[in-house]
């Protein structure tokens, strides 16, 4: 009853000053809905980037030629271009929790059809490549294992270059030449836009790898070999099994392959997003603090301002610790206050930004949680001062205060 009664005191005292009050939760309600709105942008950018990096693929292992040192001047990433297909069949055939392999070769060619000529990158792959990159097919087919073995001369576009070479028409059954030879076109691709790296996915012909090395870049060795695992919990089981197999066909030779996962990449790709987003937050968060100075301030004016009536209150009986209640129920009143109406203005903030702006915004459940909870302690942090201030008041000196 006591602790009712005290809060009804608290209310009335609070209403009797209402524009005082709402600008006393002003700060708060700025705080709040700055870390809220600053934290929802931080997440949506945070989401874009996983997104992106989703694009490319789930459950990905790549491995990538290492370093080469020849007559003791050391070559840059990729020099040692000693992958082979017989290491991907050993990483297919040996390893247990690998779904699909497909050996890249990487080439950028000057191609020719339909009278018009376009430059875009060639990439050698398994039939498997799609089901990897998790990327369909908007018509035909993609190659076959027989054509793979065969080295057959066809191919499978991208929509951009769908668009330079046969603007307005279908490419499939068409015909376009790499270095002047001739690829059937069997597939296209259905369009996958930029990735994260800035680079048009879309601008690509996939060809058999055995077609690429054999027929167009004459090489005998891989660009890299991109695996997939079963699930993500046996990635790095996997990751260690290949480096091992492979340090293995080497036969004790300096390790010349680099072996990555994409976890590392999404890992390494959204790093910045989270430290953006945590360093917003905690700007934004200052600005909590602020509010609750604000709040400590107008506490004590109103210590001083209602001396008298602390002093007749303590006179008829009332104890220095209800006193003391009163006044930190008036603080985590306008902190609290200034919590709610924060959370809605960030909310209402972050989904004009993303309007306005076209940026990308997650509103969280546990940063609108963290930040009520927060103003509510900075609330009973900021107020309790001035409480005990009200509650030590001697009854006597606060009936003579003027």
């Amino acid at each position: 009853m006591r602790l009712v009664a005290t809060t009804i005191i608290a209310l009335r005292a609070l209403r009797r000053n209402k524009m005082r009050s709402v600008l006393t939760a002003l700060g708060m309600i700025i705080g709040v809905g700055a870390v809220i709105a600053m934290v929802s942008i931080g997440n949506g950018a945070k989401a874009q980037v996983e997104a992106s990096i989703a694009s490319l693929g789930q459950n990905i292992i790549s491995v990538y030629p290492g370093t080469l040192t020849t007559g003791g001047a050391r070559g840059g990433s990729g020099t040692a271009s000693t992958l082979t297909p017989e290491d991907a069949l050993a990483i297919q055939q040996d390893i247990a929790g690998v779904v699909a392999v497909s050996p890249e070769v990487r080439d950028r060619q000057q191609i020719l059809a339909n009278g018009l000529n376009w430059n875009t990158s060639i990439n050698g792959e398994s039939p498997d490549f799609l089901s990897i990159r998790d990327w369909g097919l908007a018509e035909g087919v993609i190659f076959t294992d027989l054509e793979v073995r065969s080295t057959a001369k066809v191919a499978v576009i991208g929509q951009t270059v769908a668009d330079q070479l046969f603007p307005g028409s279908s490419p499939i059954g068409q015909t376009l030449r790499i270095r002047n030879i001739p690829f059937k076109i069997i597939g296209l691709l259905k369009p996958k836009g930029f990735n994260y790296f800035g680079s048009d996915q879309d601008d690509t012909v996939l060809i058999p790898y055995t077609s690429a090395m054999r027929r167009v870049s004459r090489r005998t060795n891989l660009s890299s070999i991109l695996i997939q695992a079963a699930t993500q919990d046996q990635m790095p089981r996997i990751q260690q099994e290949i480096t091992d197999l492979l340090q293995q066909r080497r036969q004790g030779r300096e390790p010349d392959f680099t072996v990555r996962n994409q976890m590392e990449l999404a890992q390494a790709a959204t790093a910045t997003s989270r430290t953006m987003t945590g360093l917003l937050g905690a700007i934004a968060g200052v600005s909590l603090i602020v509010g609750g100075i604000g709040i400590m301030n107008i506490m004590l004016v109103s210590v001083t301002e209602r001396t008298r009536e602390i002093g007749i209150r303590l006179a008829i009986g009332a104890h220095d610790h209800d006193i003391r209640l009163q006044f930190l129920i008036e603080a985590m009143v306008l902190s609290l206050m200034g919590g709610a109406l924060g959370i809605l203005i960030g909310v209402g903030a972050s989904q004009i930004v993303s309007q306005l702006n076209g940026w990308p915004v997650q509103v969280s459940s546990a940063s609108i949680i963290v930040a009520f909870v927060f103003s509510g302690a900075v609330g009973i942090g900021f107020g309790f001062y001035p409480a005990h201030k009200a509650a030590k008041l001697d009854p006597i000196e606060a009936l003579r205060f003027e």
